[in-house]
């Protein structure tokens, strides 16, 4: 038992070196792994292989910064649109010191570093403190950037921030995400996710004329047809303009939103999607997106 876990910290030490100082040998082994063939990195092609080329080569410097669901907020307000972003009630280093009874009836706790540390907090049907505050410790001690080779994330001071909470809706039983897509500063599609839950999201893949392209998907157990279900929203001229001067002239980057009762509100801005090993666009609609990539 303890030369297992003696080995476990060996092989954990080894790989944080490794994808501290040698991302391009780590994301190797994890491409070979998962898609049985070597990445040329002297021509990357879909946009997964030149999400991967970014990570090793290109200038991340300020992904950590707008990666972070808490500092991007001041980006956010420097571009003159602090009128899109949720409430902000608290920020802290230690879930233990947030003060619940100062917090609104219904609001929302996560991380500012990772992914599915959400917490939806109803004080009208209870919660548990000590639950949340647990999980959330645990999440904050995670290295998120040594998961799947993304060194921009532990770069992110860890922290939790309490949001406002959104409402549906009505056209799913979850906030509907519409991610806009942008190549060197120009909006090229968006996705939109809704109706997630623990096993399955429904995804729809649409052109900025709002025209539904299912052929674009890979559809699965996991990914479901969204079926065209969600209508052209209200703000869709001022998410893409807004997305676009968001994304400037960074060479991809993925600017999320959300409309509830026709008002638009920033999510986040993601530079690796899926770890950039997305696997709900067919090949030939990566090597399409990949194309739009000027590195």
């Amino acid at each position: 038992m303890i030369i297992d876990r003696i080995r476990n910290r060996i092989r954990t030490v080894c790989h944080q070196f490794l994808v501290d100082h040698y991302p391009r040998f780590v994301i190797d082994r994890i491409w070979q792994r998962q898609n049985g063939y070597k990445i040329d990195w002297n021509h990357p092609t879909d946009i997964n292989e030149k999400i991967q080329w970014l990570i090793c080569y290109g200038d991340t410097s300020r992904w950590p910064d707008l990666a972070d669901k808490y500092k991007v907020r001041k980006y956010v307000i420097e571009k003159g649109y602090e009128h899109l972003l949720p409430k902000l009630y608290g920020v802290w280093e230690d879930p233990n010191k947030i003060d619940y009874d100062e917090l609104p009836d219904k609001f929302v706790l996560k991380c500012n570093h990772d992914s599915g540390s959400v917490h939806i907090v109803d004080k009208l049907k209870g919660y548990d403190k000590q639950v949340i505050n647990s999980d959330l410790n645990n999440h904050l001690k995670l290295k998120f950037g040594y998961l799947f080779c993304e060194p921009h994330y532990n770069k992110i001071k860890a922290r939790v921030i309490a949001e406002e909470y959104l409402e549906d809706n009505g056209y799913s039983n979850t906030l509907v995400d519409y991610k806009v897509w942008c190549f060197n500063g120009h909006p090229y599609c968006v996705l939109v996710v809704f109706n997630r839950s623990k096993d399955s999201v429904c995804i729809n893949s649409y052109d900025l004329d709002w025209n539904v392209h299912p052929e674009h998907s890979v559809f699965t157990k996991h990914f479901q047809d969204g079926k065209g279900a969600i209508p052209k929203p209200k703000n869709l001229e001022t998410m893409l303009t807004i997305a676009s001067d968001l994304a400037g002239d960074f060479p991809e980057v993925r600017v999320d939103f959300y409309e509830v009762n026709g008002t638009l509100y920033f999510g986040e801005m993601t530079f690796t999607s899926a770890c950039g090993r997305m696997n709900y666009y067919t090949k030939d609609y990566l090597i399409e997106m990949g194309q739009q990539i000027k590195l």
